[in-house]
């Protein structure tokens, strides 16, 4: 278990995503979303992540069905604020934002203090949780200053009364999430894909940042959406049709790693693991055995040569950490 920055909250570090379960793209019927979380459970799995974005609310209800046959003291829950959910009754489905759920609410982007509180109380009442353990600015990217002068403010005030352990901040870009890091008192954030074994962009200024100044980071994405799961002409890639480039370069990732008895899925998790400002991989699932899976390919060793031969052809960078190698010491951690 790692703890989230200066907090007292503790996560595994693989954790499950919960947006699958909320008919991501394709139906999951309540007993298979129930089930994945068990399968999880099951492999040592104890940090669950959420959004009332994820399917309109539906991925906070199954998690938390599926929680409840559990002791809540045993797990740790986030989930996210910015995204307001209101009744509508505009008729059809929510695959225009990607989940296969009919379209009975509508999303109202929302960083004042009392819709932050408006959001968490209501994301409370479909988890059935009297409270959740991390709550995350949920991609704020066009309303930095509403996030940072009424968000943040919100979210640190949550934290000080108690109501919650953690906060932060969840996006798929490094250049703010490093702002909330150097501005902020965050006690972790999450960087879905931007430090993954296809985008090592993170580490230019994110990773660096976190590390000097003690802040965790949970990385999502770590399959890139799909195509470093399983590297195809038709795979995707940050929830677009995957470009052709990207697909070689994953292809010749794969081809690397099973040449040194591995897989590309091992690989990848291990890689995203390996840097010490890194305390969790959230990896998302929507059936047992894929949450089998990714416990397997999580637990897997990964032969020293991969790396090396990463390195030498350039497919990794000589500035990322790697399994086994010993990494610099995370420094005094700088104050807020």
């Amino acid at each position: 278990m790692n703890t989230l920055g200066r907090s007292e909250v503790r996560v595994t570090g693989l954790g499950l995503g919960a947006g699958p379960l909320a008919n991501l793209y394709t139906e999951v019927d309540d007993e298979q979303a129930h089930a994945t979380v068990a399968a999880a459970w099951r492999r040592g799995v104890r940090y669950f992540d959420t959004a009332p974005h994820y399917g309109l609310g539906l991925s906070e209800r199954r998690l938390g069905a599926a929680l409840r046959e559990h002791p809540r003291r045993d797990c740790t829950v986030s989930t996210k604020v910015g995204r307001r959910l209101e009744p509508s009754a505009a008729g059809g489905d929510d695959l225009a934002h990607g989940f296969a759920v009919p379209a009975t609410h509508r999303r109202v982007w929302d960083f004042t203090a009392d819709g932050i509180r408006r959001t968490l109380e209501a994301s409370l009442t479909r988890l059935g949780l009297d409270r959740v353990d991390v709550v995350y600015l949920h991609d704020p990217d066009d309303h930095a200053e509403a996030a940072f002068r009424e968000g943040y403010p919100a979210l640190e005030k949550l934290r000080s009364e108690g109501v919650v352990g953690a906060i932060g901040a969840g996006m798929n870009q490094t250049a703010m999430l490093t702002r909330f890091v150097r501005d902020t008192d965050v006690d972790v954030v999450l960087c879905a894909g931007r430090y993954t074994l296809l985008d090592q962009s993170g580490l230019t200024d994110l990773l660096p940042a976190a590390q000097r100044r003690g802040t965790s980071v949970v990385i999502g994405g770590a399959f890139n959406s799909g195509l470093l799961a399983d590297p195809r002409p038709t795979a995707t890639y940050d929830y677009a049709e995957a470009p052709r480039e990207l697909v070689d370069r994953a292809l010749r990732l794969k081809a690397a790693a099973e040449r040194h008895g591995t897989t590309l899925r091992a690989a990848a998790l291990a890689f995203c693991a390996a840097h010490p400002a890194v305390a969790s991989v959230l990896v998302g699932a929507r059936s047992a055995a894929e949450a089998d899976d990714c416990a397997d390919q999580f637990g897997a060793t990964i032969p020293p040569d991969l790396w090396r031969e990463l390195r030498e052809t350039g497919l990794l960078s000589p500035d990322a950490p790697i399994p086994g190698e010993e990494s610099p010491r995370r420094p005094p951690q700088e104050q807020a």
